[in-house]
């Protein structure tokens, strides 16, 4: 009889458990409930949890075009810019049959070689040639490599001087490699090489980008009073596995979705974080051609001599002031700027400034609305200028430190300074997903004018996706961006560049600067022949000595702040 009644009371539980689980997923407001009730819901839900896996985390298409042809439909415009933009970023690789190529037989940089090239007139530089230092790669047995397709960066210094400037390389595709450098000042000059990976190591970081954009993944939570679900999200979600949530942008169509929570509805969304990155993306074999201080940005020695002397310039005129070269021919290598006393000399028509003291920071922006959207590279700028202008107080949002939105004002001088993360995909640590906006949107939404300044930097959070991704968003951002200067002529628009970073196995596996330099490339297209100002991060991140870092070091920025504020006040108005 005992037992009948005990089997009768666990039938009884375990139906009135089922019954209120029932009435819970329909029901949408917990106000009236009894707390005694909710109170052991929460604990029924919590044990659940607990016993079962932490994320699950979806079984991802290896197929490019699934995560890349998502949102809006492209124009027949668009898709033939898009095609441009491919070509123009494709990347030499390795033989077919590369994934056969043992270590042995790929590149080693302690085996490679550079030599400086004679001129014409023998081996005497002056200040306006170029220099020319033909790189041969080898592989660990010390063999000649027959194939192109290594990631070579290249820089002239002169530690004396406090001087730098980066180097193109041009990769002849049998093994050899040109690095080609503009002579800017008079004095000694030595030549730098650094394979920062092998071509093997890019046709891996080429595969992952195209067929694991799941590699870092996101997560959000979700909560009605006491009952909390956590599920995974991204830009593309395999729909055939469970139920999503679609958080795509009603005006650009930008995808991104999240797992369904299995007891509350979408519009529970709480927020939106980094869930972590994925392990174990690489056989053990491909882990070898990602070697810290083996063949991870790694330099390569010269054969003969690494430095020259350059002369003064040949042509009557070409003066050499204040450690800037007057323009004398066209500069064919693209060079945006070099360093000089460890200040930064532009080579374009700007006149440079040093923005040494904050009253001069403060001058510069008076009665200026600033505007700064997209990832931590350009936050850091926020936080330059308030550090350096003492009267522009940062007033409390109470924002989560680190993500934002961040606003600074100077009442005095009418000076109103903010930043905004942009949309996602965004790595930041938690994020309300309120606070989630789109930065094309948020252009739409200013007045715009001369004493409006928008600064753009965003690139850093796509380089775990296909570049179709990414083009479709600077799509969306270029669209925002003209309408702006059509409505309101005069707006300043500043974009910041990519830059280099540290890199080890993890890092190179969802960061590598091979990424950003592709990234960095599609910008520099997609905006060329706007009426835009760009900040190159990436060339004054590869000319300095500084060790590489995602946020570049204060002497740096210093150099890319000058930039932007002699682009905001040029000298001409502010005399």
């Amino acid at each position: 009889m005992c037992r009948n009644l005990s089997k009768m009371i666990l039938v009884f539980l375990f139906l009135t458990l089922s019954g209120l689980i029932f009435l819970l997923r329909k029901i949408h407001t917990v106000e009236n409930w009894n707390c005694h009730t909710i109170s052991a819901l929460y604990h029924l839900q919590s044990r659940i949890q607990s016993s079962s896996a932490a994320v699950n985390l979806p079984a991802f298409y290896h197929n490019r075009t699934f995560c890349a042809r998502l949102g809006q439909r492209p124009s027949p415009e668009d898709e033939l810019e898009e095609r441009y933009l491919l070509d123009l970023i494709s990347w030499p690789g390795p033989p077919s049959h590369s994934a056969s190529i043992a270590l042995r037989q790929t590149s080693n940089p302690t085996h490679s070689l550079f030599t400086i090239l004679p001129t014409n007139g023998g081996r005497e530089w002056h200040v306006g040639d170029q220099l020319e230092a033909l790189v041969q790669m080898h592989d660990f047995q010390g063999r000649p490599k027959r194939y192109g397709g290594d990631f070579l960066l290249a820089r002239l210094h002169s530690p004396e001087f406090g001087a730098g400037v980066a180097g193109k390389v041009l990769d002849h595709r049998n093994g050899f490699y040109s690095a080609l450098f503009p002579l800017l000042w008079e004095g000694p000059a030595q030549v730098e090489v650094t394979m920062v990976h092998s071509s093997e190591a890019v046709a891996v970081l080429r595969q992952l980008r195209e067929q694991r954009p799941d590699r870092v993944y996101f997560k959000s939570l979700f909560r009605l009073g006491f009952l909390s679900e956590t599920t995974v999200c991204n830009m593309c979600l395999p729909s055939d596995q469970q139920p999503l949530c679609n958080y795509s942008d009603l005006h650009t169509g930008e995808p991104w979705y999240c797992y369904k929570p299995k007891l509350l509805s979408c519009d529970t969304r709480i927020n939106h974080a980094k869930g972590g990155y994925l392990k174990r993306l690489i056989t053990n074999k491909e882990a070898m051609l990602f070697q810290s201080d083996v063949n991870i940005k790694v330099h390569i020695r010269a054969s003969g001599p690494d430095k020259i002397d350059v002369f003064p310039s040949r042509k009557e005129g070409a003066e050499f002031e204040s450690g800037s070269m007057k323009p004398e021919a066209d500069n064919n290598l693209e060079t945006s700027g070099f360093y000089y006393e460890e200040s930064w000399r532009p080579l374009n028509s700007i006149a440079m400034q040093q923005f040494n003291d904050s009253s001069a920071i403060t001058q510069c922006l008076a009665n200026k609305l600033i505007n700064m959207y997209g990832d931590s590279t350009v936050r850091q700028w926020f936080e330059y200028l308030v550090a350096s202008a003492p009267e522009l107080k940062e007033f409390n949002l109470h924002s989560p430190k680190n993500v934002g939105p961040f606003m600074a004002v100077d009442g005095t001088h009418n000076i109103l300074l903010k930043y905004r993360c942009h949309g996602p995909p965004i790595r930041f640590s938690t994020v309300m997903s309120s606070e989630l906006r789109y930065v094309s949107n948020e252009l739409n939404g200013l007045s715009g004018g001369p004493d409006t300044v928008v600064v753009l930097s965003v690139w850093a959070h796509f380089s775990t996706f296909p570049v179709e991704v990414y083009i479709r968003r600077l799509r969306h951002i270029r669209r925002a961006v003209v309408q702006l200067l059509e409505r309101a002529p005069g707006t300043v628009i500043v974009i910041r560049s990519a830059n280099l970073q540290a890199l080890d196995q993890e890092v190179s596996l969802y960061n590598s600067d091979w990424y950003s330099l592709q990234l960095d490339e599609v910008l520099r297209a997609m905006f060329r022949g706007l009426d835009v100002l760009l900040v190159d991060a990436w060339q004054m991140s590869v000319a300095h000595h500084s060790p590489h870092a995602l946020h570049p070091p204060p002497v740096i920025v210093k150099s890319m702040m000058d930039v932007f504020l002699s682009y905001v006040c040029p000298e001409k108005k502010r005399s």
